[in-house]
Order: C-alpha cells, then sequence, then structure tokens
C-alpha cells in the first residue's frame, strides 16, 4: 500500500489526502461506486429498489444470528442470511401466491423486528447501531482487498450473465423460447444484490445503502438513449457523487455515506429536469 499511497499523495495535493484513512476511503469509493451505479441499473429496469432495501434491513438479523452464535465476524452471518432471505423472497414471488410488493414488505419487517430483537437482548443494541449509518473512513487495507475481489468477480460475473438476464427481465417468454433459464439467471442477480448489499453495509450503513443503488442509475436512465449510455452515465454519477461526498464531508464534518447520498440526490434532481426539458 504505500506504493499506492505514495502515487496518491503526488496526484492528489490536498489537505484531505494527507490522512491515510482518506486515502483509504477514497480508494474503497472508487471500488465501490462502480458496483453500485452497475447493480442499480438492472434493480431500477426490474424494480427491485423495495427488494433490495428489503435485504439492508435483514442484515440486523443476520447480525443478531452472528451474535447468538459467537461467530467473531459478522460478515458472514450478514451473506449467509442474506442470501437465505433472498432467495425465500424470490422463491414465494415467483409462486405468485401474492403481490411481489407484499411479500416483500413483509420480509422486511420481519427482518428488522426480528433484528432488533436479537441485538436488543440484555440492552446491547447501541454496540451496532454504527451497521446503521455505516463508516467508509474506517475501511482497513485488508477490507479494501475484499472489495478489490469483489469488484473483479462482480464484472466478470456482469459480462457473463447481462444479456441473458437483460433478456429474462424484458421479455421472460421470449428468453424462455430462446432456452434461457430464466428462473437461474434472476437467481442469480438476487444472489449478486445481495452480497454486494451485504458487503457495503459496514461502510456505507443499513439506512442508505438503498439510496447509492437507485439513485445513480435511476439519474441515468433520466439522461440515457441506450442500454450502452445508461450503465456508463449510472457508473459515472455513482462514482462522482462518490468522491464529492467524500471530500465534502471531510471539509463540512459530515457522515460520508449520508453526504454522498445528497450529491447522489442533487444529481438525480438536475437529470430529472434535463430529461423533461428533452422530452418537451
Amino acid at each position: 500500500m504505500d506504493g499506492i499511497y505514495a502515487v496518491m499523495d503526488f496526484l492528489l495535493p490536498f489537505d484531505w489526502a494527507e490522512y491515510n484513512f482518506m486515502k483509504n476511503a477514497l480508494l474503497a469509493v472508487l471500488m465501490l461506486t462502480p458496483l453500485l451505479g452497475l447493480t442499480g441499473t438492472m434493480i431500477v429496469n426490474n424494480k427491485l429498489s423495495f427488494f433490495s432495501d428489503a435485504l439492508g434491513h435483514s442484515a440486523l438479523t443476520g447480525i443478531g444470528i452472528g451474535v447468538l452464535l459467537g461467530v467473531d465476524n459478522y460478515m458472514l452471518s450478514m451473506i449467509g442470511f442474506a442470501l437465505l432471505f433472498a432467495l425465500c423472497i424470490t422463491g414465494i414471488i415467483q409462486s405468485e401466491t401474492a403481490s411481489s410488493d407484499t411479500i416483500i414488505g413483509v420480509f422486511s419487517a420481519v427482518g428488522v423486528a426480528l433484528g432488533v430483537v436479537l441485538l436488543s437482548a440484555n440492552g446491547g443494541f447501541t454496540k451496532y447501531s454504527n451497521y446503521l449509518i455505516g463508516d467508509i473512513l474506517a475501511i482497513s487495507q485488508n477490507e479494501l482487498l475484499l472489495l478489490a475481489i469483489v469488484l473483479v468477480v462482480a464484472v466478470v460475473m456482469w459480462a457473463i450473465i447481462f444479456n441473458k438476464l437483460l433478456l429474462a427481465s424484458v421479455n421472460a417468454d421470449l428468453a424462455s423460447s430462446k432456452r434461457v433459464r430464466v428462473r437461474l439467471y434472476n437467481n442469480l442477480f438476487v444472489i449478486m444484490i445481495a452480497l454486494l448489499v451485504t458487503i457495503s453495509i459496514k461502510w456505507v450503513g443499513i439506512m442508505i445503502i438503498n439510496s447509492l443503488l437507485v439513485l445513480p442509475a435511476a439519474a441515468g436512465r433520466n439522461v440515457s438513449s441506450s442500454m450502452r449510455s445508461y450503465h456508463i452515465t449510472s457508473v459515472v454519477f455513482s462514482m462522482v457523487s462518490g468522491v464529492s461526498g467524500l471530500i465534502s464531508s471531510y471539509y463540512f464534518g459530515t457522515s460520508a455515506g449520508g453526504t454522498i447520498v445528497l450529491f447522489a440526490a442533487i444529481i438525480y434532481f438536475i437529470t430529472f429536469f434535463i430529461g423533461r426539458k428533452k422530452k418537451a
């Protein structure tokens, strides 16, 4: 990391870049925001924003289960529960026994309530409240390595499944006629969302993870005329809001995650009015 820090010192002669925790946070933002922007495009297209929000809420129960089992690394219990939670939701939705928003709402409520009950036992909830807002400034070098691995795996997986996933989301019957296993690819995407949300929560926070998935993608959709430009603008907006929010939070002394979301919201409203003007 010393070599990377040296390069950053040369390229970024600013006050905020003098601190290693800010360098680590910047590296995390540069790896995390492209993932959120890319994944968010399909979440917005498939109207899954409520679903990804429910997955974020389920993290509380994942942490609670980890506490009960005596797991030192809560990320393992969060990932395990999030995967089970996500597959249960999609399985029930696919059974068509109730509307998808109702099913997601029920699971989201259960995930939050069970997590609060488990973590509040013996008055211990305050110890885990940092997961609600996250702290990207506390990311370690080992966690940066984990993010780098996740980034590579996610990009490779996205390149492999994107075309079939897009066809399945646009026209499931047509996809089936072309021998695309619609349920398999939908489940793979759900698993991808669950992993990304769970891994990001420690640094981004349960309360705002969904905002960072939805806002840049929604902004990109406002001004894009093709699927290619949609992906590019979503990733660019995500990275711009991430870097701008991180640096601004240093100077204003505010929460990095919340400030990043506000920048993403500003970009969304600007693109919303630009998009309306183009259509007028």
